[in-house]
């Protein structure tokens, strides 16, 4: 008989088996689709996956597409938020509460500037685990000089070395920067590996307050992905 999804989630991610404090939701602040390029899970891996962890709140932050989040924001076990994971010259930077695809390529000012324009927030993932495509540091300082970042990914689950979350939540700490957790899933099993525990939210500037209350749970999960035989869409508009 096979086992539950839930029991198979909980095996991987002991974490998930503590509540959130009552009126605290989990939400995973980066996860990728098939809509991402470099990610094969399809919807219904998703819903499976978000279901069995517990998930309430998916960002969907696709590499320099929306089209998933917009696709699955209403048939998901949970909330969706649309997001992108953009590159930028000098690094990766995430858009969270997007109505707009913002295009690759353009200048880390411009993309902060544009997300901001849609009445966004200003992300950024894995910011100095030298293994990814992460914002140079030089960069980082210019945009939190300028007022420009609202919240740094402190616990992301595919960064292998503690000390470089540690790095990011002392980084955090010392600019006043807001938090977030995330998963980075490019595979339906590593949903629930890494979240942020907060307080429930409404609106984008109550999501921003609600971040800096916020828990980072998790570990690092990243294991190899199994080929499987998919016809990946187009992220082109």
């Amino acid at each position: 008989m096979p086992t539950p999804p839930a029991v198979e989630a909980l095996k991987r991610h002991p974490h998930l088996s503590d509540p959130c404090p009552r009126g605290w939701i989990r939400v995973d602040f980066h996860s990728h689709t098939m809509w991402s390029g470099d990610s094969t899970t399809t919807p219904d891996e998703i819903r499976e996956s978000v279901a069995a962890a517990g998930i309430d709140v998916l960002c969907i932050t696709d590499h320099n597409a929306i089209k998933g989040a917009v696709e699955l924001k209403d048939t998901l076990p949970c909330r969706v938020i649309i997001g992108e994971e953009l590159k930028t010259h000098a690094g990766e930077i995430i858009g969270l509460f997007l109505k707009e695809r913002i295009p690759q390529g353009i200048p880390p000012e411009n993309a902060a500037r544009n997300i901001r324009d849609q009445g966004g927030l200003v992300y950024i993932p894995h910011p100095f685990d030298p293994l990814r495509n992460n914002l140079q540091a030089e960069v980082l300082d210019e945009l939190v000089n300028l007022g420009l970042v609202d919240g740094l990914e402190v616990f992301n689950g595919k960064t292998s070395l503690r000390s470089l979350n540690e790095k990011a939540a002392a980084y955090a700490i010392r600019h006043d920067l807001a938090i977030g957790a995330g998963s980075d899933a490019h595979v339906a099993e590593a949903i629930g590996a890494a979240y942020l525990e907060m307080p429930d939210f409404d609106n984008p500037q109550d999501f921003l307050n609600s971040m800096r209350l916020g828990r980072p749970v998790g570990h690092h999960y990243d294991p190899p992905r199994t080929w499987r035989p998919r016809i990946v869409p187009s992220t082109a508009d």
